[in-house]
């Protein structure tokens, strides 16, 4: 029988980048991938779950090589060549990931993941800032909100995101951290996730705002 190959027409990198697992950590102490490549999906937040193509809360604290300004598209996809720039390298879920066959990559989705806690020295500046974040600003206390919220859920829901902000801001100003460094401690804004939580987050003249979509 003829082995399938890869046909190179770059979906899978353009749809996003992999999460980095334990086999992985060497591309990280080598320096071939920086933590400011990474962005942090934190546990029980909103995430695409490729096993069901459906959004679900992430069972465990995850690690994903982030996307180019604007896109999914994985931040080592070379479009121009349809090819990956760190290929030799590339880490595990790539090495899996074959399109038309997924058993291998499905096998391993979830399981041994990085965390932040894997790259972050004891000493690291950031460290008091992610560990008041983590305990204030928890995906659990939101995720689980009625179809139909009442005023008071969507006043604490938005107490939660406004606390997210301010964390964030206050370690940005404190530690001059670039965007990818803030993504990296903190992952993506909570607001960000709300559509997929049936709530609809705005800025008027400033000021965070969250209404029942």
């Amino acid at each position: 029988m003829t082995r399938l190959k890869c046909k190179r027409c770059g979906t899978c990198c353009v749809n996003g980048g992999p999460v980095l697992h334990q086999n992985d950590l060497t591309l990280l102490t080598q320096g071939i991938i920086r933590p400011d490549h990474l962005i942090v999906l934190r546990q029980n937040e909103p995430a695409s779950k490729p096993t069901s193509n459906t959004i679900k809360p992430t069972e465990c604290e995850m690690l994903k090589i982030q996307g180019k300004p604007g896109s999914w598209e994985c931040l080592f996809y070379d479009a121009s060549k349809k090819g990956c720039t760190i290929h030799q390298n590339r880490p595990l879920e790539c090495s899996l990931l074959f399109c038309q066959d997924p058993t291998d990559l499905l096998a391993v989705i979830g399981k041994d993941c990085l965390t932040r806690f894997d790259l972050i020295k004891a000493t690291d500046q950031a460290t008091p800032f992610i560990k008041t974040h983590s305990s204030t600003c928890q995906w659990n206390s939101i995720n689980n909100l009625p179809a139909t919220p009442t005023p008071e859920q969507i006043k604490q829901t938005l107490l939660i995101l406004i606390t997210d902000l301010d964390l964030r801001q206050q370690a940005i100003n404190t530690l001059q951290l670039s965007l990818a460094q803030e993504l990296f401690y903190f992952g993506r804004p909570m607001f960000q996730a709300m559509n997929h939580l049936g709530l609809a987050a705005s800025f008027v003249n400033g000021q965070l705002q969250l209404q029942p979509r």
